[in-house]
């Protein structure tokens, strides 16, 4: 806290007093003359001014360097030195004045680190507690990203084998995502897992089952597509995805399915995209 904060009433009843002046001697067509008992003005001050200076001498001396550093949290990835490093880098000034909004920022910026928090701990104590980012999701060959749909580390060499992969032009990760989120429950529901799901530069969607077919949904209708593949298509594949090579869902009304050495199209109208 600045000793401008806190003279600034003072500073605002100084303003307000001048621009009564001008007001005065506009109305009156000339400057009146204002007399000010500093006497009494004074005695009315001193208490005020007394508070000011005891809470400003009371911060200047809980000012202190900050001397304990605590970081909190369950890492898997995150290492507890690079964020005391980062901390102990860019704190400025003492225990009252610290930025902790700046040292959130940087600490945020940090890979694997999903959320930090920070509170001081008197008498000269810092807390840190700090959320590690949960894959939930490859993108591409070596990024990662979270729940909500965001990249938030490139270039992990051994990235989880568990994980579906996502992929799209720059860009769609975001868009990607969504779709693949709001479609892996439902699939869960009827026994299905997803390996993958990709959107190709053309703007068509193909997803790909555990260890089962690829179901190509194309660039049309793909909402409605994703609908028809649970309430009908699933049925079919489930008990059979080792059978089945690919399920095309690009008919108006309709599916075919691929099976391993032969194709056979349960039904439908025309495909209504390639």
């Amino acid at each position: 806290m600045s000793l401008n904060l806190l003279f600034a009433p003072f500073q605002r009843w100084l303003a307000r007093r001048a621009r009564a002046r001008v007001r005065n001697a506009a109305q009156g067509g000339q400057e009146e003359a204002v007399t000010i008992d500093w006497l009494a003005w004074g005695r009315r001050m001193a208490v005020p001014v007394m508070f000011l200076g005891c809470l400003v001498g009371l911060l200047l001396m809980m000012n202190h360097p900050v001397e304990r550093i605590r970081i909190e949290g369950t890492f898997q990835r995150v290492r507890t030195g690079d964020v005391e490093s980062v901390v102990r880098h860019v704190l400025r000034g003492g225990f009252v004045t610290a930025n902790l909004g700046e040292l959130r920022v940087r600490i945020e910026e940090l890979p694997w680190v999903d959320r930090a928090r920070l509170a001081r701990r008197w008498p000269s104590g810092l807390v840190v507690e700090v959320t590690e980012q949960v894959p939930a999701a490859r993108w591409g060959e070596d990024g990662l990203l979270n729940a909500r749909g965001e990249v938030f580390v490139v270039g992990v060499q051994h990235p989880p084998a568990e994980l579906p992969v996502l992929s799209g032009p720059a860009g769609t990760e975001s868009q990607v995502a969504q779709r693949f989120f709001s479609v892996q429950a439902r699939l869960g529901e009827r026994g299905l897992r997803v390996a993958a799901m990709r959107l190709d530069a053309r703007g068509a969607w193909t997803l790909e089952l555990v260890d089962g077919p690829e179901v190509r949904f194309g660039r049309r209708q793909v909402d409605e597509r994703i609908q028809r593949f649970l309430d009908v298509a699933a049925g079919v594949v489930q008990p059979r995805t080792a059978e089945i090579h690919y399920v095309d869902m690009r008919y108006s009304n309709g599916f075919s399915i691929g099976w391993r050495g032969h194709a056979v199209a349960p039904g439908g109208d025309g495909q209504s995209d390639v």
